[in-house]
C-alpha cells in the first residue's frame, strides 16, 4: 500500500489515494499505521477516494480505528494532496464528508499548493445523536458539564468548546478533564474537546483533546467550531485567529453565516506499507 504522509499544523494523517491503491480492514490499517512506535506515526488514516456527488470523496479513521465524520486539518491535506499529485489541476475542487461536501480554494505557490481555504458552509443544527438533550433545531447549545460551561457545537462533527482563564498547556488537568468529557455519557457519539483561553483581541489559544486520537497538535473543524463560539458571542470579530499547539489557523464568518477556515497544508515523505491482506498490518 503506498500512503504519503501529510500534516496541517502539525495535526498528521497517513493519507492513501483509492484511486490507485486499495484498502481492506480501514479500521485495521488506521490502529496499525497510527502508532507512533511500531507504524508510520499519526492521529489517523485519511483515505482519497472518488464521489458520485464531488469532486473527491474523503473517508477518514481516528488512530483508535474508528470512523469520524470530518477533520478541518484532514481536508486542507487533501487539498494539497490531489492537486500536487496531479489527481486535478483545478484550484477550487469540493470533497464529499460524513459530515457533507466542502469547498475547498488552494493557493499554489512554487507549482505547489502551501495553503488551503476551507468553505466548511453553515453550522449545523447538533442532532441527539451528537448530544442527548439537542432537539436538532439549534448549531450551539450552553451546557455545563463536569463542572465546566461550554459549547456543545455541530461542524459535521461533534465538538464541545470549553472557555478556560487559566493556560490550558499549564497547571490545567488537561489529561484528566479531556478523555473525562470525550465519553461523557451526554454524548452518545463521543465528542472532540477543545479548551480555548483569550490572549488578545480576536486572538484565542486552543488546546486540542480529540475523539478516538487524544491530544492532537490541532483540530481544524475545532477551530471552526471555537470561532464560531466566540464571534456568536461577541467576544470576537470575524476573523479571528487561532493558535493551536501546531500552529495558527484563521476562521472567519461570512455575511451569510458560512464559516471559513485558512491554514496551511504540508507533505512529510511517502513510502509503502506492507499490508497483510485481512489483517490491516
Amino acid at each position: 500500500m503506498k500512503f504519503t504522509k501529510m500534516h496541517g499544523c502539525g495535526n498528521d494523517y497517513v493519507y492513501v489515494s483509492l484511486f490507485s491503491e486499495k484498502v481492506e480492514n480501514p479500521s485495521e490499517v488506521a490502529l496499525a499505521v497510527s502508532d507512533r512506535h511500531t507504524g508510520i506515526g499519526a492521529d489517523g488514516l485519511i483515505l482519497i477516494a472518488p464521489s458520485d456527488s464531488a469532486d473527491f470523496r474523503m473517508i477518514m479513521f481516528n488512530a483508535d480505528g474508528s470512523e469520524g465524520e470530518m477533520c478541518g486539518n484532514g481536508i486542507r491535506c487533501i487539498g494539497k494532496y490531489v492537486y500536487d499529485h496531479g489527481l486535478t489541476k483545478e484550484t477550487e475542487v469540493t470533497v464529499e464528508t460524513l459530515g457533507g461536501t466542502v469547498s475547498l480554494s488552494l493557493r499554489v505557490a512554487g507549482e505547489k499548493v502551501d495553503q488551503v481555504t476551507v468553505d466548511m458552509g453553515e453550522p449545523r443544527p447538533v442532532p441527539d445523536s451528537f448530544h442527548v438533550r439537542a432537539k436538532g433545531d439549534s448549531d450551539l447549545i450552553p451546557e455545563k458539564i463536569e463542572g465546566f460551561d461550554c459549547f456543545v457545537i455541530s461542524m459535521g462533527n461533534p465538538h464541545c468548546v470549553i472557555p478556560v482563564e487559566e493556560d490550558p498547556y499549564g497547571s490545567f488537568p488537561f489529561e484528566e478533564v479531556g478523555p473525562k468529557i470525550e465519553s461523557h455519557t451526554d454524548f452518545p457519539s463521543r465528542t472532540n474537546v477543545e479548551f480555548v483561553r483569550v490572549l488578545g483581541e480576536n486572538h484565542l489559544e486552543q488546546r486540542t483533546w480529540e475523539r478516538g486520537s487524544g491530544e492532537t497538535f490541532a483540530c481544524g473543524s475545532g477551530a471552526c467550531a471555537v470561532g464560531l463560539a466566540y464571534i456568536r458571542k461577541g467576544v470576537c470579530s470575524s476573523p479571528v485567529r487561532v493558535d493551536l499547539r501546531g500552529g495558527s489557523l484563521s476562521i472567519g464568518l461570512t455575511d451569510d453565516g458560512r464559516v471559513m477556515m485558512t491554514g496551511p497544508a504540508a507533505e512529510v515523505f511517502s513510502g509503502e506499507w506492507p499490508t497483510i491482506p485481512g489483517s490491516g498490518r
